[in-house]
């Protein structure tokens, strides 16, 4: 079972030209990690150090090798290092820096050309001054196959970088078109985020424009109600205000004609006093005429005993006008008594009077506490006119900011849907591009390999060509060696 190598290579030869220099073409895999201590050296078949060498050459790698890549490489071994024409084998050797045998060639030998019967004439054009001028060149042919098979590898290997540096372009620009469709993959998804955000604004703003609405619809209902409650309170006012016109005239009227009854009432008993006054002083005077001229009448009495009997009569007429005197004063005890109803119609008339007074303090104090809560119901209306007059405001500011935020967004919106729309555009004009690229790559290596394989193809003659010049090579030495074998044995 052969040894897996780290290193192959590949179109070794059977023989080659010690004359011409020799390309010793390799592919280093994926498990080998280059160094630029790595060498190839050419052995003898046999050998058993790896300084047994008979030349060697540092190991190249393209400028742009990265360790784990598969590439393929090519050295040259110059003709003044190369051995003498033998029939020795030699091998190819691939030797790293730490000493250890990655790769092994075939064997193969170094022949010199064979004479005459296997040259080839070749028809060469010279150019001059005045014209051209064809010339006959006589070159072996094992030569001509060599040069020949050295420009096959030579194209051969050109092709190989060709393909390998469009399959690295074509690598480049796949991982640069997925990372263009990632980034774009990306960025829309961003995008279809922000729009979901929008959205969610919108749906937001919404619902607080509804919410809005919403309440300036109570707002106005609530205006409405307070109007109303307004013109209620307004209307009760005014019929407060007309009740208490009508009672304050009432009350003005009452006390009026209570007045005017009390004048009248009071004139006529303050005549009727000062009457009865007048006829009490007189009859006071009169009584105190009579005590004065009875005490006048006592001391008097010694000297009017002598006069009794005038003093009877005018006894007799004492009696009588005290009679009179006891009928004016039951009439002075009727005028009292009349004097003392008309007070207490007095006072019931005082007290009437404080009722009414009561009666118009509370009406008053009715009016005052009607006017405070129309006072009020005013302020309140105020307040409500003032507070509706600043949620309007608000509202009406918000309503403008959500309509100037909303026309933003919805710039913002259309904004990025003609940018997503150019992005899109954009990433479909790459991905026709890529497309036509990938095309075009498979052209080119369908080309490649077409050539390819005619170049293999023409390897293959070229190798069943030199296969067969070998054999008619080796049919002449032994033809040869025939007639100097017979001449020995005679």
């Amino acid at each position: 079972m052969e040894k897996s190598w780290k290193v192959e290579f590949q179109n070794v030869g059977s023989s080659y030209f010690p004359q011409s220099r020799v390309e010793c073409h390799y592919s280093i895999s994926a498990q080998h990690s280059w160094a630029s201590s790595d060498w190839i050296g050419l052995f003898k078949v046999g050998w058993s150090s790896v300084s047994n060498y008979h030349t060697f050459v540092w190991a190249l790698a393209p400028t742009s090798y990265k360790e784990g890549n598969h590439v393929n490489c090519c050295v040259h071994f110059q003709a003044s290092y190369l051995p003498s024409p033998s029939a020795e084998q030699y091998q190819f050797v691939y030797v790293d820096g730490k000493g250890e045998v990655c790769a092994r060639s075939s064997a193969f030998t170094f022949s010199a050309p064979k004479p005459l019967e296997e040259l080839v004439t070749l028809e060469q054009t010279l150019e001059g001054g005045e014209g051209s001028e064809d010339m006959l060149v006589v070159v072996p042919k094992a030569e001509l196959l060599q040069r020949r098979l050295q420009e096959c590898l030579k194209e051969r290997a050109e092709l190989l970088q060709a393909l390998e540096a469009a399959e690295k372009s074509h690598e480049h620009e796949r991982e640069s078109s997925h990372r263009a469709a990632e980034v774009w993959e990306q960025r829309s998804m961003e995008l279809e985020g922000e729009l979901r955000l929008i959205r969610e604004q919108m749906k937001d703003m919404k619902k607080k424009q509804e919410e809005i609405t919403a309440l300036t619809e109570v707002l106005q209902e609530e205006k409405q109600e307070l109007l109303v409650k307004e013109v209620a309170s307004e209307q009760r006012i005014s019929q407060l205000e007309d009740d208490i016109r009508v009672l304050t005239q009432k009350a003005l009227e009452r006390e009026t004609d209570l007045e005017s009854v009390y004048y009248i009432r009071a004139s006529k008993m303050a005549l009727k006093l000062e009457q009865t006054e007048k006829e009490l002083h007189s009859l006071s005077t009169e009584f105190q005429s009579l005590r004065s001229s009875l005490a006048q009448r006592d001391t008097h009495a010694l000297q009017l005993r002598d006069t009794i009997t005038t003093l009877t009569l005018k006894l007799n007429s004492a009696h009588r006008k005290e009679a009179a005197n006891e009928a004016a004063l039951a009439e002075f005890r009727g005028v009292q008594e009349r004097l003392n109803t008309s007070e207490h119609c007095v006072e019931t008339l005082r007290t009437e009077i404080r009722d009414l007074s009561a009666q118009r303090d509370s009406i008053q104090a009715d009016l005052h506490q009607a006017r405070l809560q129309a006072a009020q119901l005013t302020l309140q209306l105020a307040d409500a006119n003032l507070a509706l007059r600043e949620a309007r405001a608000s509202w009406v500011q918000e309503r403008e900011s959500l309509q100037c935020s909303t026309e933003m967004i919805r710039k913002h919106l259309d904004r990025l849907n003609d940018e997503l729309k150019l992005k899109e555009e954009q990433l479909q004009e790459e991905r026709m591009e890529r497309n036509k690229a990938e095309v075009e790559l498979g052209r080119e290596k369908d080309c490649n390999r077409v050539q390819l394989s005619e170049t293999r193809r023409e390897l293959q003659e070229l190798k069943a060509s030199l296969r067969v010049a070998q054999k008619d090579k080796e049919q002449l030495q032994a033809e040869k060696k025939a007639p100097s074998l017979i001449n020995t044995d005679k």
